[in-house]
C-alpha cells in the first residue's frame, strides 16, 4: 500500500480520533452513539498510523508534501525541483 496520508493529516486524525473516544465516553461505550463513536475512531487510527487512507486512493488524493522522492514513488518520472 502507497502511502496517501501526510503528517499534519495523521496528527488531526490521532486528536480527533482521541476526541470521538471521549465522546463515546459520555454518551456511554455501550449506546449506539458510543459504538458508532468508537468504529470512527478505530477507522481513524488505523488510517493514521498506516498512513494509507484507501478512501484518499479511490478519490486519487493524497496530503502527501510534494516532494522529488513523492513524485518518483508516484511513478511521476522526469519532474524537477524548482531551481
Amino acid at each position: 500500500m502507497r502511502r496517501t496520508v501526510g503528517n499534519l493529516d495523521r496528527f488531526v486524525r490521532f486528536v480527533l480520533a482521541a476526541g470521538a473516544v471521549a465522546g463515546a465516553g459520555v454518551l456511554g461505550f455501550s449506546s449506539g452513539w458510543g459504538v458508532l463513536l468508537l468504529v470512527g475512531a478505530a477507522v481513524m487510527v488505523l488510517t493514521g498510523s498506516s498512513a494509507y487512507c484507501p478512501a484518499y486512493s479511490i478519490l486519487h488524493i493524497d496530503t502527501l508534501p510534494k516532494t522529488e522522492e513523492h513524485h518518483q514513488e508516484r511513478g511521476q518520472v522526469g519532474t524537477r525541483p524548482a531551481a
